[in-house]
């Protein structure tokens, strides 16, 4: 008995890789090849959205100032063109209120609901809201009570039309909000819900929200910072491919830049769902197929290595945390996916690395580097420090780390 027992966990290992086999061998019997076909003609840009919405996580997108608009654009068209998803912009400044972001995260499609009693009120399958209300997630409650007392006696006490959470948030500029504006982000990410006076809103099933930074701008508050999957600049001279195919789309130099709702300019967004690239079939595929690949022993040492290395290097501070290291196994299955592979292999974990950390890796001051604690010479440690990027420490770690075979 006690022999079989200790082959117990061989035994549900094996029946796992088999179980992982099988599912391969299905998808790979089935015809993908157009699915297949559809991702290779991606660009740089709309992988980084479609990782995002297999893995169900949230992504950074950085460029140079001046090309904000042009990326802003071309990410509206990518999320109602590609994916045919609703999509909500909202330009962020210090003057930013938790009302601005709550109100830039709807969309027009009205739905049936009741209007709840109270925030603590258990939320409904489909959200509700006016969408005039005026409420403070971080109001006193007692000043929060009487607000939402007051709404309640200005509602009718039937259903009505109101807005939604948009599947794709763009938060433009975000980073420039407060810390107040940036928590309510947090909160949103975390809890896929947002509340108002009278209502809690509730995202839906597919959601993503979009940091769009400028790269020489400051970073995110340090907890959202680490709930971002993945971050990824794009170079303005790469272009703007959908934006360049689609001639209505004209920047309005006179619209307002700080704290501004700019919704999707697509004029039929029902004629762009039906006309999308990847249906919610494909997607589903491509959920279902990055759960079923497998990491051997190697590589997975080989992505830990990484991620001590990283933690090690003396000119990180901090960063590397237990979310990233979370994130990174999840990334690495994703892009298997992608790449029409059941299994990881160390030039994906190395790909994986240079998405994961750019945007969580703090680079220490000479005065905090650790070898000044030993008498070196703060002269010859800021010469050191000198240059050194985050993107610099990636791939110095990844020289570093032995390369499994």
């Amino acid at each position: 008995m006690a022999n079989n027992r200790a082959l117990e966990p061989d035994v549900q290992i094996s029946i796992k890789l088999n179980i992982n086999l099988l599912q391969f061998v299905q998808w790979a019997m089935m015809d993908h090849s157009d699915l297949i076909d559809k991702i290779h003609e991606l660009s740089d840009l709309e992988l980084a959205t479609l990782l995002c919405l297999i893995a169900n996580q949230h992504c950074i997108i950085e460029t140079d100032k001046d090309a904000l608009d042009e990326l802003e654009q071309e990410l509206q068209l990518i999320v109602s063109k590609i994916y045919g998803l609703s999509c909500a912009v909202l330009h962020c400044s210090i003057n930013t209120t938790i009302d601005d972001f709550g109100n830039a995260i709807l969309v027009n499609n009205p739905v049936q609901q009741p209007i709840l009693d109270s925030p603590s009120t258990e939320a409904v399958n489909q959200p509700s809201q006016s969408f005039h209300l005026e409420s403070s997630y971080f109001l006193p409650q007692s000043e929060s009570t009487q607000s939402r007392s007051a709404s309640r006696s200005s509602l009718p006490d039937t259903a009505q039309d109101i807005p939604n959470i948009a599947n794709v948030v763009i938060a433009r500029d975000l980073s420039s909000a407060s810390s107040l504006v940036q928590i309510q982000a947090l909160e949103l990410i975390r809890t896929k819900r947002i509340l108002s006076r009278a209502i809690l809103h509730n995202a839906p099933k597919t959601f993503l929200v979009i940091a769009l930074l400028s790269s020489s701008g400051p970073k995110l508050v340090d907890h959202l910072n680490d709930q971002i999957f993945i971050s990824h600049y794009h170079d303005p001279e790469d272009g703007f491919p959908n934006l360049e195919e689609g001639s209505e789309w004209l920047v309005d130099d006179g619209a307002s830049t700080s704290s501004v709702v700019r919704k999707s300019r697509v004029d039929d967004p029902k004629a762009w769902h039906d006309a999308r690239l990847f249906s919610d079939a494909d997607l589903n595929t491509l959920v279902s197929r990055s759960q079923a690949v497998t990491i051997t022993a190697e590589v997975k040492r080989y992505l830990q290595n990484v991620v001590i290395f990283l933690r090690l290097h003396r000119a990180v501070n901090g960063g590397i945390s237990a979310w990233a290291t979370k994130h990174f196994d999840l990334l690495v299955k994703c892009l298997a996916t992608l790449h029409s592979l059941n299994h990881v292999t160390p030039s994906l974990v190395a790909l994986a690395a240079r998405k994961i950390y750019p945007h969580r890796i703090s680079i220490t001051t000479p005065e905090n580097e650790r070898s000044m604690q030993y008498g070196s010479e703060l002269a010859a440690v800021t010469a050191m420090l000198e240059g050194v990027t985050p993107e610099v420490i990636i791939d110095e770690v990844l020289a570093a780390v032995e390369v499994p075979l």
